[in-house]
């Protein structure tokens, strides 16, 4: 049974966490997500005028629209201060899903419950749904469907995280009859079939047309890495954290049972 450790305590390292995460991942998605999105851009600034690289979609550029921040910005300013945001509210919520597994998942310690709820949260929440509804480059797609693609993008992220949510919740029952890798692979599998069986419902992703496979190739393996980037080092950084503090935590309770048997 793991050492209840205070929810404030989770929060304000979730948030520490998050911060590390969002600065890591702002000097990933400059060295790596950047140069994709320049070489998408200027792919689409050079198409003759009136080709459209998704067949589907009406042409459009970027060069034709008066941009209200300059690309100079976007990646630095505005792609700094996006990935910290990002980093910190997505700290702050994995911190509290950790504040709430801990000492419900069984036999798991803080830091284990903290290493699973960061590993649900990257597979459902931005994996499964990037295996559906993968990043496109500027050049793709048309503004006037971009609600629908939002819309439908994160209602399979929420549902996706609910289906997780609720093969853990399984697992952690169905421990209590089997062992627990067994009921693990029956609570991982309950949810793959779940989520695959909604993800044929719904609808298709974009159509790319005739868009050059390199560049999506590398524009989406980018958007990608930038993800885990920012997942896995607030996973790292926060379940580090949390172990330290439950350490501390048991070493207090220690040294208080130690002083009430004197």
């Amino acid at each position: 049974m793991s050492t209840p450790v205070p929810a404030r305590a989770l929060l304000v390292r979730g948030l520490l966490a998050g911060l590390l995460a969002g600065l890591v991942t702002f000097a990933v998605a400059h060295q790596v997500g950047e140069p994709s999105v320049e070489q998408a851009i200027a792919l689409e600034s050079t198409a003759p005028p009136g080709h459209d690289h998704a067949e589907s979609t009406p042409a459009h550029s970027h060069a034709e629209e008066d941009a209200v921040v300059s690309r100079t910005v976007q990646r630095t300013v505005g792609l700094w201060l996006s990935t910290v945001l990002v980093g910190l509210a997505l700290g702050g919520l994995v911190a509290l899903g950790a504040a709430y597994a801990v000492g419900r998942l069984g036999s798991l310690s803080a830091a284990q419950s903290t290493a699973v709820v960061a590993l649900v949260g990257f597979v459902s929440f931005t994996l499964v749904p990037f295996s559906k509804y993968p990043a496109n480059p500027p050049a793709v797609g048309s503004g006037e469907t971009i609600g629908e693609r939002t819309a439908a993008y994160f209602g399979f992220a929420a549902l996706s995280l609910v289906l997780a949510v609720l093969a853990v919740v399984a697992a952690v029952r169905l421990a209590r009859h089997l062992d627990g890798y067994a009921a693990s692979v029956a609570a991982g599998t309950g949810y793959l079939a779940l989520v695959v069986s909604v993800g044929v419902l719904l609808p298709a992703g974009e159509d790319v047309g005739a868009y050059p496979a390199g560049v999506l190739w590398a524009f989406r393996t980018a958007s990608l890495v930038v993800q885990t980037t920012l997942w896995a080092v607030l996973g790292l950084v926060l379940t580090g954290l949390v172990g330290r503090l439950s350490a501390r935590a048991r070493h207090e309770v220690a040294r208080r049972q130690l002083a009430a048997s004197l």
